[in-house]
This record gives structure tokens, C-alpha cells and sequence, in this order.
């Protein structure tokens, strides 16, 4: 691929265009790019002839630099019909002046230029300007400013990001269709695309989140601030929030029902598999400052004289989220607690041997309705990454995680 011409949106957006003997047809108002396997490859022009909008075949059309500057050629005139459900943009309406996600920043950017490339197979859309060199030359002062800093070796700092790396979130673009919208999300982590969404405004974040399968939107909801919580749950159907609050842990979907208007917290728990309804229902049936209230219901458990490796290869099927295996639960026949084993002494120990031979006998476990202010000093003392919690006769009932312990924390503190 060899590059002929390197120029920026911004310097012929507005700009008359011409025929081959120099007569002006019209104006250029906006490039039209679609999406592919390549770049975001530019095949129309919306243009401004006789007061009339027209949409016209790119092909038709060359720019030139000539003396530091950008002259546009129309060969011939002919209308361009754009396809339906394509993967469309116009650079100057869609992503021009919006806001967009840097993928590897992790950021919101505010797009200040595009850059285009003239190459032998088509123009396309390579790369966004999102500093301070695309807002001078919008202003039409980049080059005295270059001039002026010159003498003193200073330069004006330019940052680009390549398409490849850039999500379009801003709720104008939503008016176009896109075939797989926000697909470069998915590459965000939880707590990222959490913060990405509360800095958007309420259309955006909402389309942004109901893009998300509900795997990742229950990831995401987490990480959520509890207004933005609640406001996001409300905003969605009862189907698609109780879709999404199944796939979250049972006491992280009842802290968030428990803010709910009581009405939709009923229609949610009774749209929401019962399973998980039930485990939820018993978690709010607990006081706010009790241990139950903070629980998560799901823990591992074995009885006393299954082998090492029955266990190992029951967590290896099963594969249970990485905080409920900080510790294996010991359990008699009547389900009551008698002690745990850590997932390091369950690896390194010899797949012969019963969870008996291994386990410690329980030294450190609450009771579901002791007060939240009592479990931290018990998880410092002990040195625990969670701690078990049972009802007065020492039946399991859940398990609580040390994150979910400082977080509770922080929350005090912030409202103190």
C-alpha cells in the first residue's frame, strides 16, 4: 500500500470543490466511511450544490495539496444511494467534536480531527486527533503558533489514536446502525467500563450497558455506584434486570433490590429463577448491620472423608468464581461446620488423602446476626481472605468475602 496523500477532516470540510477546468460545482459538508475488515474506508461525500444536499460516489473525487494547501476535484457528478444496515458514519456528524472511548487509555477523549490517508486502493479513515495540535488547526492557528514556538523548540503536542482502538459511545451516533455496535467494550475491565459509563450522560451509559451480554453487564452493575445502580436497573425492562441480577452474587443482587421501590423489587425477585430468588430473599431478610446482610450464599463444601482428588476434580467441572475458593468448608452430616482447608494445602497435598487428614479445625466464623463492626477485627486477627458464617446451631449459611468487608468500611466512611 503506498501512500500519496496524509490530510486532517478539518481542512476541507467547508471547502468549495471544483471540476477538472477549475469551475466551482459546489461545497463538501461530510465524509461518509464504512466499516469493514480495514480501516474505515471513506465512499460518499454529503455536499452542498445549488442549496440542495446531495450524497455523491466518492470515486468521482480527488484532493490534491497544492501550495500547503488542499484543493478538492469532482470529475464527474453522480449520486451516491447508501445501502441500508450497513456499517456507516459520517466523520464530521458522528464522531467529529463526540465524545469517544479510548480503548487502551481506558478513557472518554474528545475527538478533535480526523485523520485521513489517500492510498492507491481507496481514502480511509485511520486515525482520531484528540489534542491540542487538532483544536489549533480547527481554529485555522496551528501554523502561526508553530511558527511562533518554533524559535524556542517548543512543539504543540499532538496525540492520535488509531481507529482501531476507539469506541463510538456518544448518543448522537446512536442514530445510525451499526452491526455490531461496542464491540471493543468487551475488552474493558468491569471496573473500567463502570467508570466509562457513569461519565456518560443517561442515553449513552444506558445503551452502552444494554449492549452488554449479561454476564458482563452483572460485572459491570457491581462496580456501579449505587445511584447509578439503581438508576441502571430501573431503567431496563423487569425481563432484562432480572436476567442480569441472576447472574450476580446473591448478596450483591439483594443490596441492590433493597433500594429498589418495593413494588419492582417484588416483580424483580419474582421474575428471577427461584433459586436465586430464594437466596436472595433470605439475605434481606437479615438487619442491615448483621453479617447475614453481607453474606454471599455461594461457598464450597465437602464432607469430612471425601478424598483430595474427588475435590480437585469436582473445582476443576465445576469451576466456582475465584472468591468462594479462598477456603474449602468442612462439613458434618448434619451440615453444621467443623472445619476448612485452603485451596493451597488442597493443591499441594496427596491426591490419596481425605479433606480429614488436611483440614484445620475451625477456629474463626460469625454468626449470621453478630454486627458487621465485630467481623473486621476477627478477619485482622486470624489474617483471613474470608470468613464463614453460621446460624447458632453451626450450620453453614454463607460466606464473607475480606472485599466485601472494606468495602462496607468505605461506605461508612463516606457517609460519616
Amino acid at each position: 500500500m503506498s501512500f500519496l496523500v496524509t490530510y486532517y477532516l478539518s481542512r476541507i470540510l467547508n471547502k468549495k470543490f471544483f471540476d477538472n477546468s477549475g469551475e466551482p460545482l459546489g461545497r463538501l459538508k461530510d465524509i461518509i466511511v464504512v466499516f469493514s475488515d480495514e480501516k474505515p474506508k471513506v465512499i460518499a461525500v454529503k455536499t452542498i450544490i445549488d442549496k440542495k444536499v446531495r450524497i455523491l460516489n466518492y470515486d468521482h473525487f480527488d484532493i490534491r495539496r497544492i501550495q500547503n494547501d488542499y484543493v478538492i476535484y469532482c470529475n464527474e457528478i453522480v449520486d451516491y444511494i447508501l445501502p441500508e444496515n450497513t456499517n456507516l458514519l459520517y466523520l464530521a456528524e458522528n464522531i467529529l467534536d463526540k465524545q469517544i472511548l479510548d480503548i487502551n487509555g481506558r478513557k472518554l477523549v474528545r475527538v478533535n480531527d480526523i485523520r485521513l490517508v489517500k492510498v492507491n486502493s481507496g481514502s480511509y479513515a485511520v486515525a482520531v486527533d484528540v489534542g491540542l495540535d487538532g483544536i489549533f488547526r480547527r481554529l485555522g492557528v496551528a501554523r502561526p503558533i508553530t511558527s511562533v514556538l518554533a524559535p524556542f523548540k517548543i512543539k504543540v503536542p499532538g496525540r492520535y489514536i488509531l481507529f482501531d482502538d476507539v469506541e463510538a459511545v456518544d448518543s448522537n451516533t446512536f442514530g445510525i446502525t451499526l452491526s455490531k455496535p461496542f464491540t471493543k467494550l468487551n475488552t474493558l475491565h468491569p471496573s473500567d467500563l463502570a467508570d466509562v459509563i457513569e461519565e456518560l450522560d443517561k442515553k449513552s451509559g444506558k445503551a452502552i450497558f444494554e449492549s452488554l451480554d449479561e454476564e458482563k453487564a452483572a460485572d459491570v452493575l457491581e462496580e456501579l455506584e449505587t445511584d447509578a445502580q439503581v438508576e441502571m436497573i430501573e431503567s431496563l425492562s423487569i425481563e432484562k434486570a432480572a436476567d442480569v441480577l441472576e447472574k450476580m452474587p446473591a448478596d450483591e443482587a439483594a443490596d441492590l433490590i433493597d433500594e429498589l421501590e418495593e413494588d419492582r423489587a417484588e416483580l424483580l425477585l419474582n421474575e428471577i429463577e427461584k433459586e436465586s430468588s430464594d437466596d436472595i430473599r433470605e439475605i434481606l431478610q437479615y438487619e442491615d448491620d448483621t453479617a447475614g446482610s453481607l453474606m454471599m450464599t455461594d461457598f464450597v463444601s465437602f464432607k469430612e472423608n471425601v478424598s483430595v482428588e474427588k475435590t480437585m476434580n469436582y473445582l476443576r467441572e465445576e469451576k466456582p468464581e475465584s472468591d468462594s475458593i479462598y477456603y474449602l468448608y468442612i462439613v458434618d452430616e448434619d451440615e453444621r461446620l467443623i472445619g476448612t482447608v485452603s485451596l493451597r494445602d488442597l493443591v499441594i497435598a496427596d491426591p490419596n488423602m481425605i479433606l480429614n487428614d488436611i483440614m484445620r479445625k475451625i477456629v474463626a466464623f460469625v454468626y449470621d446476626t453478630d454486627e458487621i463492626d465485630s467481623i473486621a477485627e476477627t478477619v485482622s486477627k486470624y489474617n483471613l481472605l474470608a470468613i464463614p458464617v453460621t446460624n447458632k446451631e453451626m450450620k453453614m449459611e454463607g460466606v464473607i468475602v475480606i472485599d466485601d468487608i472494606v468495602e462496607d468500611l468505605l461506605d461508612k466512611r463516606k457517609t460519616e
